[in-house]
């Protein structure tokens, strides 16, 4: 997996490239098909934002979180990034013949 971390109007210093990176892989663990993930982390005047890129095979999931605390954007970020990558990975799992299953039981 590559990963990049940007910042635009600020610079990155090593906690905050610790603090990302350990929070991308505590939510990547539940999806093994990642191939690159981006993050740009910006600060515009009182608003701190950090967006991610995840490209997975057959996918790109892009999330975007503002707040007045970048540290709480990062963790908001990757509450975001966990759902819709369990929701992709649920999605792509189920084959057609076992969708057809889960209707006819219900």
């Amino acid at each position: 997996m590559n990963l990049s971390i940007t910042g635009h109007h600020l610079e990155i210093t090593p906690a905050m490239h610790d603090y990302v990176t350990g929070k991308l892989e505590r939510v990547l663990r539940h999806f093994d098909h990642v191939t690159s993930v981006s993050v740009v982390l910006a600060v515009e005047k009182l608003r701190q934002s950090a967006e991610v890129t995840v490209h997975v095979r057959g996918k790109d999931i892009f999330v975007e979180s503002d707040d007045a605390d970048l540290y709480a954007a990062v963790d908001s970020l990757a509450d975001k990034l966990d759902r819709q990558l369990r929701k992709h990975k649920e999605k792509s799992g189920e084959r057609p013949r076992e969708a057809l299953k889960h209707q006819l039981a219900e």
